[in-house]
């Protein structure tokens, strides 16, 4: 649990039987010497339902057959939201089920060796998805951002096979009981409307992609595996100490070794069984982009299971990087290894054009190389986890981030229930499973500005908050709040305060001159009631690239620019003494749905949609590294050094 010494909440490490147990584990698939992946990326067969009541391929079992015989389809690239690669204007806006199906080919020794578990995994099904394998259903899971897995191996060994057919059906029907929630209204009006016309409303502001998102997967155990690894760490005079649990599946009797390796391939130190202590003397540190010269060191755990059986010893080798960091919370500081950390970072959206919310390399790092060009050393997921493989990349060059759930647009009373918060609750569970090893991960943020009137929310996110810190004892949790009236929800348990404002945006329309008032009086508030370190979570105008204004007016690259150095004034008087970081929204343009004040989505991106800078990301980029310069500036090691204090650009 945290505990309190001197006025500091130190977020230790974890300690065995302090932490709620979480149900299996959801390591990522990595090959090593026992494992081996297969990606099913690439064109999948693809049809919606467009039947009246979206049902049409359940009432006629399309999962039995291939996908084709049962009626045309389309190929459909995986990962990818479908909604931007046809030309159908129907499929864009499309609510309801939608089929995938493809066939993968196997290696010969996963489908003949008993031995071995066949697993697949998807990384993303945004919401709900329905999986079958050679027409046998193995797996339903709701929830669109995180990834789920089931173990096929009795489906594919039997028999001289090569080959397995793989159907997964996609529902991005949202209720008031998903997260993020909606609502579906039937238009009744047949004067206006045809019939059992629907429309899905929602209360956030992003398009609501969909399909397979994230990478499909087939990866291979043995029978007798490593199901999941916990990692804390601490320091404890210059030695770094790491935790260790691990769980072990398939067999009661095994040895278990576990070995730490440095980044030139040594092994610093060893233990064996399935939980203790390494103590690492003179330990590399995990430390944030530009506040060391050797940033983001990461350490590697090899863990390696031999286990005893009638036909000799099996082994499996799994292999975690792991970085040495603590993380502290003072009533005025955010503290990484003991030192003050200020968040100079940017709110992000899964978003391009074309893939949609479809993981993409080359998208992941174009974003990450223009982030170091800011001088940026955060974000925050919002508003929902991504991809596992931008918190692999994160982790590796030093990127810190608030790994936020999908509680967006929660203001429906419905919201609130039993119903809802279970899960809620579960969803931070599966996603405290899936990162908590990551050393970029800082903080949990369970929700986004929620409804405040609504009489059961208080209790909803006391137990919520409750609940992820004790899933999490070694982070802190933090509630991202845009009213003074979200106190009762959130403020009082939390352990940083989030606020989102859009002074001389949302309201006082055009009026700069207000900013520097609204906001000190927003920030003394919140720090005389709570008393706890506050991060500017969001902050922003939008800006359509190429519109220029003297004097600034709304919409113009000039306006952003000029609402951003009010903003800067305050925030420059408020970090020295309780303010600890600052999110612009948006890094880039964003889709959302179709309204009378959104021209083809969001436009407050420092960058446009196709990552091109407006004025402002300049405007961001001097300031940024001014901030690293002032905390002391460490480019990292393989580039040149700083220029000089007032110039650490490299």
């Amino acid at each position: 649990m945290a505990r309190r010494a001197a006025g500091l909440w130190a977020l230790g490490p974890l300690l065995w039987g302090c932490a709620l147990a979480l149900r299996g584990g959801m390591l990522y698939p990595r090959e090593s010497p026992s494992r081996e992946r297969k990606e099913l990326g690439g064109l999948w067969k693809f049809r919606a339902d467009f039947s009246e009541n979206r049902r049409q391929g359940f009432e006629q079992q399309w999962y039995r057959a291939p996908l084709r015989e049962s009626g045309p389809t389309l190929d459909m690239p995986v990962p990818s939201s479908f909604n931007d690669v046809g030309q159908d204007g129907r499929l864009r806006g499309f609510v309801g089920w939608v089929w995938y199906e493809r066939e993968a080919v196997l290696p010969q020794r996963w489908t003949q060796d008993t031995h071995t578990r066949v697993v697949l995994r998807i990384g993303s099904a945004h919401y709900h998805a329905i999986v079958w394998v050679n027409g046998v259903h193995v797996a339903e899971h709701e929830g669109g951002h995180l990834p789920f897995e089931v173990d096929i191996s009795k489906l594919v060994q039997v028999g001289p096979m090569s080959s397995c057919r793989i159907t997964i059906a996609v529902n991005n029907t949202l209720t008031p009981h998903t997260l993020p929630p909606g609502t579906i209204v039937y238009e009744t009006d047949t004067s206006k409307y045809p019939n059992n016309y629907f429309v899905q409303n929602t209360h956030f502001d992003f398009f609501n992609y969909a399909g397979l998102h994230r990478p499909v997967i087939l990866y291979t155990t043995p029978t007798a595996y490593i199901d999941d690894i916990d990692v804390t760490t601490s320091v404890d005079q210059g030695t770094g100490l790491v935790y260790y649990q691990i769980s072990i599946q398939g067999s009661e009797h095994f040895e278990l070794e576990v070995f730490l390796w440095d980044e030139k391939g040594n092994i610093v130190a060893q233990g064996s069984g399935g939980r203790g202590q390494l103590q690492v003397p003179n330990a590399h540190l995990w430390w944030p982009y530009l506040m060391h010269e050797h940033p983001a060191y990461l350490y590697t755990l090899e863990a390696r299971l031999t286990v005893q059986t009638a036909a000799g010893d099996v082994s499996d080798f799994y292999l975690l990087p792991v970085g040495i960091r603590t993380v502290a919370v003072t009533k005025n500081q955010f503290l990484i290894n003991g030192k003050p950390f200020y968040f100079r970072g940017v709110n992000k959206h899964e978003d391009a054009d074309i893939r949609g919310k479809g993981f993409d390399w080359p998208l992941l790092m174009k974003d990450l190389n223009l982030l170091r060009w800011l001088g940026a050393n955060a974000f925050r997921t919002s508003h929902y986890p991504y991809a596992e493989e931008v918190m692999q990349l994160c982790d590796q060059y030093g990127v810190v981030v608030i790994d936020e759930s999908p509680g967006v647009g929660i203001v429906l009373s419905q919201s609130y229930n039993n119903q809802s918060l279970q899960h809620h609750l579960e969803v931070m569970e599966e996603l405290v499973r899936r990162d908590k090893n990551h050393p970029a991960v800082v903080m949990w943020s369970v929700a986004n500005e929620p409804a405040s009137s609504l009489g059961p929310a208080g209790y909803y996110f006391k137990t919520l908050i409750a609940h992820t810190k004790a899933l999490d004892p070694s982070r802190p949790v933090t509630f991202v709040t845009n009213s003074k009236y979200d106190a009762d929800l959130g403020a009082p348990y939390v352990d940083v305060i989030c606020v989102n404002s859009y002074f001389s945006w949302y309201h006082d329309f055009g009026h700069l001159e207000v900013i520097q008032l609204q906001l000190a009086t927003q920030f003394e508030n919140w720090y005389k009631t709570y008393q706890k370190p506050i991060i500017q979570s969001e902050y922003g105008a939008d800006a359509i690239s190429g519109f220029h204004h003297d004097p600034p007016l709304m919409f113009s690259e000039e306006y952003q620019k000029s609402l951003l150095e009010q903003y800067h004034l305050v925030l420059d008087q408020k970090r020295k003494e309780y303010v600890v970081g600052e999110l612009i929204w948006n890094f880039a343009d964003f889709m959302t749905d179709q309204s009378t004040f959104r021209v083809l989505g969001n436009k407050k991106g420092i960058f446009t949609r196709q990552r091109q800078p407006k004025g402002a990301a300049f405007l961001l980029r001097e300031r940024y590294w001014k901030l690293a310069n002032e905390t002391g500036c460490h480019p990292p090691a393989e580039k040149p050094q700083c220029l000089g204090k007032s110039h650490c650009t490299w």
